[in-house]
């Protein structure tokens, strides 16, 4: 069952335009409580549906980006981006020009400065919407996954990501961070989010999905895909599980190309499919689908995003998903190999698509679906089949019940201490030990009191965390050790491994945080430098557990599964014995010489006696 909000009556959506009109008159938000609107179902939307120009209702299948931290006043260097690339200069114009049905908020489009702001562009764009000749509210979007991808920063919560709640194995935790990050993003406006990821990360080499999947094994995964849905959707926003048919198994980014994945149709029903079967049985809201190429699935070499038959002949008839289905961002190259910026909406609409995410050319997009109506290649009652699916989420969410947010809400909701505190218990049960020699962990202030800490430092998924090196030497600080932090980079240069050689005499032990290790890497370098001075290293693996492969003579190594400043604090307090580690992995980690030998199996993990 689908979490479900009363449905609006024609009453309800009236009375919600007359507030967005005195809103937009006197720039005050004008809050609107229905409590007693006579309820009919589908009949009101039906209603909207039927007083809709065709303008207006190809508008409705488009989320689109657009710059500036204001609906209507943003910087001018946001309205000459909003000009070049979609011909507006403001959301507000957006909204009146192309009647979208929902934007994408982005961080690199100044949509996320803090979260008050974010709250009042919400609502700017709210008033725009409902000032509208046939007045909708908009669906506002955003992709929070936590972890390594997340568009909102502090203070806001920020919590561990899918591969680390998959390391913690605690469906609730996995609940608990979806119940908190809803709510955070509906008190910021914010109604659907473009998580959980549903991939089963089974290729470590995967350079598009890799941390941001819950794990290598397929139930496993399902479980904390259907917990967070429920986390998610209890807390009132709409989750969106991604990328379907199963992006976990490429070497290809399809941000930059088109993946083929080669799974035979049993392996994609025994690996990639229950993620997705779980999503839809937990009353997923939406499904994101995959710009990949799934020759047992469908031969023709359409990516999923374009292809009927898995679209419709799989998810919606075989599945039984009947919610929103919305495409990956149609500006990924994945989607553009084959077809042009004018066919690809009208391909994904006809493969069986509802929600039109990103377009290049916002104007050739919606006019491509304009004549391809007009033109009789889609019919409009095709349109009305997709819209009504995202009136009917848009109304499960409240939209049309009240689709503004309040400055209280804000204080009330985002980056609570409550939140924070629970994110840091999250994050304490994630973190993973995969060496200990000679039980070297949990380290004392006594007996090793000086830590040098270097490595690299990763820029912020949010811009708002890090760098790590400062964060893990801070926390270590705190707990009563001596610390000091060397960024040493990803790619450190002879001058910084002999600094941070140099730096090293005089310490009780050397923590050297890693990231994304390769055979070539000056990481390497750097590590075995570090050895050879008889200081004993420690490692963190700061994104992916694979690195652990690559790395002799160090004394211990934890797992994070991303640099955000909750999963670094929590990694030093089990390193520092001031938390047990509980993490176990939830991805096989292969020898790096011989990827048929597994070294640490899914499930392995270290504890303290």
């Amino acid at each position: 069952m689908h979490h479900r909000a009363p449905t609006p009556s024609r009453r309800t959506l009236l009375t919600v335009t007359a507030a967005a009109a005195a809103a937009a008159v006197t720039g005050v938000t004008v809050p609107v409580a229905h409590a007693d609107a006579p309820r009919h179902g589908d009949r009101a939307l039906r209603d909207l549906l039927s007083r809709m120009s065709l303008a207006e209702k190809v508008g409705q299948l488009f989320v689109m980006r657009v710059y500036g931290h204001s609906a209507t006043a943003p910087d001018q260097a946001d309205i000459d981006a909003n000009l070049k690339e979609i011909g507006v200069r403001t959301a507000a114009e957006l909204v009146e020009r192309y009647h979208v049905g929902g934007i994408i908020y982005f961080a690199w489009a100044h949509n996320t400065r803090d979260p008050h702001q974010i709250a009042e562009l919400s609502n700017g764009i709210q008033r725009a919407a409902l000032a509208q000749d046939t007045p909708v509210p908009l669906l506002l979007s955003t992709d929070q996954e936590h972890g390594i991808v997340a568009r909102v920063g502090a203070p806001a919560t920020l919590l561990p990501g899918a591969m680390a709640l998959g390391a913690g194995g605690s469906h609730e935790d996995a609940r608990a961070a979806g119940r908190i990050a809803g709510a955070e993003l509906a008190a910021l406006g914010i109604r659907q989010d473009y998580a959980p990821v549903a991939d089963v990360n089974v290729n470590p080499g995967n350079p598009v999905i890799g941390v941001r999947s819950f794990g290598a094994d397929p139930e496993a995964v399902a479980g904390m895909v259907a917990a967070q849905v429920k986390g998610y959707q209890r807390a009132g926003i709409a989750a969106t599980s991604k990328h379907f048919p199963g992006h976990g198994d490429t070497a290809v980014d399809s941000h930059n190309g088109l993946p083929v994945i080669t799974h035979t149709a049993e392996q994609w029903a025994a690996v990639d499919a229950p993620p997705f079967q779980a999503a839809i049985r937990a009353g997923i809201e939406s499904i994101m689908t995959a710009h990949i190429v799934v020759p047992a699935l469908d031969p023709s070499g359409d990516p999923a995003t374009l292809s009927r038959p898995i679209l419709t002949g799989i998810l919606r008839e075989r599945l039984g998903f009947d919610g929103v289905v919305v495409t990956d961002s149609l500006s990924m190259e994945g989607v553009r190999t084959k077809y042009g910026d004018d066919r690809v909406p009208v391909l994904a609409l006809k493969a069986g698509a509802d929600q039109l995410l990103n377009p290049p050319n916002l104007d050739v997009a919606w006019n491509a679906v304009l004549k391809a109506v007009e033109g009789g290649e889609l019919t409009e009652a095709r349109l009305d089949e997709s819209i009504l699916r995202i009136l009917r989420m848009k109304a499960r969410v409240g939209l049309f019940d009240d689709p503004y947010v309040t400055s209280a809400g804000v204080d009330r909701t985002v980056g609570t201490r409550a939140h924070l505190a629970r994110a840091d218990r999250i994050a304490e049960r994630t973190t993973t030990l995969l060496v200990n020699e000679e039980g070297f962990l949990p380290l004392s202030r006594r007996t090793h009191p000086k830590v040098l800490v270097v490595g690299a430092d990763p820029a912020s998924p949010s811009g708002t965390t890090g760098p790590p090196t400062r964060v893990l030497a801070a926390a270590f600080t705190e707990l009563g050790h001596t610390a000091q932090a060397l960024s040493t980079g990803t790619a450190p240069t002879p001058a910084l491994i002999e600094q941070a050689v140099a730096a090293a005499a005089g310490q009780d032990v050397v923590v050297v945080g890693t990231y994304n290790l390769t055979p070539t890497t000056a990481q390497l370098t750097l590590l075995a430098r570090l050895t050879a001075t008889g200081v004993p290293v420690v490692t963190i693996a700061l994104r992916n557990p694979y690195d652990v492969a690559r790395i002799t003579g160090q004394r211990a190594t934890v797992a994070t599964y991303s640099w955000t400043d909750v999963e670094l604090r929590a990694a030093v307090r089990v390193i520092a014995g001031r938390a047990k580690p509980r993490g176990r992995l939830p991805v096989p980690v292969q020898s790096a010489e011989d990827p048929t030998r597994v070294l640490y199996p899914i499930g392995y993990g270290l504890s303290y006696r």
